[in-house]
């Protein structure tokens, strides 16, 4: 059986990598094993220059892999679509996706500001909204309440979406368990 999936997204700086940090160490409490893939349109370095593995690689090694008892690394010069990153993180409990935007997996959005409203709005598959910071009055005055609030939307079927803080990383741990077991 495939494991849940769940995209945490937002525009850059908005706190997902702190945020899924925060649900890890949750999950990791309760023996639930993570799987995390995050997307960087940026590009990264992964490898540390002056290892056996970067030189490798920069000698022209099309992919290269070093394993140990307790961890494996697999470096690959190609992107790899989210789908088969998925497949290949099949024998985990959970998988977080930290962006990904228009990828067709359910969604909890990260809203620093209230232009930041948009980015939720154009979204399809939008479950909660974290808010963080101060500038997020307007989505409580969209719905909702500081506690617990629900922000309105029309692709709710109850009409709104639970909307977090930040900061209330076993809530959002929580509301994540809870909506998996109802997706299965």
């Amino acid at each position: 059986m495939k494991p849940p999936v769940l995209q945490i997204c937002g525009y850059k700086n908005s706190g997902k990598t702190t945020l899924i940090a925060r649900l890890l160490a949750i999950f990791n409490g309760m023996n639930i094993r993570v799987a995390v893939i995050k997307h960087d349109l940026h590009g990264f370095e992964g490898d540390v220059e002056e290892t056996d593995t970067y030189k490798l690689r920069a000698a022209g090694a099309a992919a290269t892999a070093i394993t140990s008892p307790w961890r494996t690394a697999v470096v690959e010069e190609h992107e790899t679509p989210l789908s088969g990153l998925i497949e290949r993180f099949r024998s985990y409990d959970l998988i977080l996706v930290e962006g990904f935007k228009e990828e067709p997996y359910p969604k909890l959005v990260m809203v620093n500001k209230p232009e930041d409203m948009e980015l939720a709005q154009r979204l399809s598959g939008v479950v909660a909204m974290i808010r963080r910071g101060d500038g997020c009055e307007d989505a409580e005055e969209a719905g909702g309440s500081a506690e617990s609030s629900v922000v309105l939307s029309a692709e709710a079927p109850n009409g709104g979406i639970p909307a977090f803080r930040a900061d209330e990383a076993e809530e959002i741990a929580g509301f994540i368990l809870r909506y998996c077991q109802r997706g299965r």
